[in-house]
C-alpha cells in the first residue's frame, strides 16, 4: 500500500513511528492484516509536485494507493481547476495501472472566500464520483481546529491526532483491502 501525500502522510515533525503510513500499518496488523504501507508523502507538496512524481513513485508497485493531495493547493490558493486537473491526471495513470485508490478528500480553509471554498470544497466528490473511487471526504475529520490534536502550528496533526486520522480512515481502507 502507498500513503501518497503530503506533511499530513510524511509525518511532519513526528518520529517516524508516529506517523500516518506507520500507525495505519500497526494497525492493521492488528486486525490481521499483513500490509505494508509505504511512506510516499513529501511535506509541502501541491497536486503538481504529486502529478511530477507519482510515475516514479509507482516503479515499486502498490495494490493500493491513498491519494491524499491538495492541502498545500487550498493553502496556496492554488486554482482549484489547476487542483482537479492534477487529481484527475492521477488517478487517471492509477487506473490505467489498475490500482485501487482511496482518495482522501481535503477542505479549504474558510478564510478564502465563499467562491473558492464551493469550488475547492467540491472537487473531491467530484472525481471520486467520475473515476469511480471510494472517497473519504475530509482526512483531517476529527482532528482540524482541535489543539490537543495538532502540534504548535495548529496545521500539523500530532501523534494522537494521526491515531484520529487512522480510526476514521481504517474502515475505508480494510473495505478496499477485502
Amino acid at each position: 500500500m502507498l500513503a501518497f501525500g503530503d506533511s499530513l502522510t510524511a509525518g511532519y515533525g513526528l518520529v517516524e513511528s508516529d506517523g500516518f503510513s506507520r500507525q495505519l500499518e500497526a494497525r492493521l496488523h492488528a486486525q490481521g492484516v499483513a500490509v505494508k504501507v509505504r511512506n510516499a508523502g513529501v511535506s509541502g507538496d501541491t497536486t503538481a509536485g504529486g502529478r511530477a512524481r507519482l510515475g516514479w513513485t509507482l516503479a515499486e508497485p502498490a495494490d493500493l494507493v491513498i491519494l491524499s493531495l491538495g492541502a498545500n493547493d487550498a493553502l496556496r490558493g492554488i486554482e482549484p481547476t489547476v487542483t482537479r486537473a492534477n487529481l484527475a491526471a492521477m488517478l487517471g495513470e492509477l487506473e490505467k495501472r489498475r490500482v485501487k485508490v482511496l482518495l482522501a478528500g481535503m477542505l479549504a480553509p474558510r478564510n478564502l472566500g465563499e467562491d473558492y471554498t464551493r469550488r475547492f470544497d467540491a472537487i473531491f466528490p467530484d472525481l471520486a464520483s467520475t473515476h469511480g473511487v471510494p472517497l473519504y471526504p475530509f482526512f483531517l475529520d476529527g482532528v482540524a481546529r482541535r489543539p490537543e490534536l495538532n502540534q504548535a502550528d495548529g496545521i500539523h496533526p500530532n501523534a494522537a491526532g494521526v491515531a484520529r486520522i487512522v480510526d476514521g480512515i481504517l474502515p475505508h481502507v480494510l473495505a478496499l483491502l477485502r
